[in-house]
């Protein structure tokens, strides 16, 4: 058996809450103090803090959440990069393109 075969699409319902949480997250002074330190979470290159953009370390469509511990700030190139990838296989993938060391 596949890990495909038995993967379920998740709840477009509970999708719309957790972005609906995220953009109140986003309004918050807790977001303002996590993207102060100007530099992307993942690749780690730095930027100002208007150009950062929220990315949920484990993906909503993989089960995340819009909760404090998963909300990262990251530029907005590893952002549309990293797509619904889970912390693991973006590094993987940061190392095999030469950006971040292993």
């Amino acid at each position: 058996m596949q890990f495909e075969d038995w993967q379920t699409a998740p709840d477009p319902k509970v999708i719309r809450k957790e972005k609906q949480k995220a953009r109140e997250l986003r309004k918050s002074q807790w977001w303002k103090n996590r993207r102060a330190c100007n530099s992307c979470y993942y690749c780690e290159s730095l930027t100002t803090a208007t150009k950062l953009t929220m990315d949920h370390v484990v993906p909503l469509a993989r089960g995340g959440r819009s909760i404090k511990s998963n909300l990262v700030p990251c530029c907005k190139s590893c952002n549309n990069q990293k797509k619904n990838l889970l912390p693991i296989e973006w590094k993987e993938y940061l190392v095999i393109i030469g950006k971040k060391k292993e």
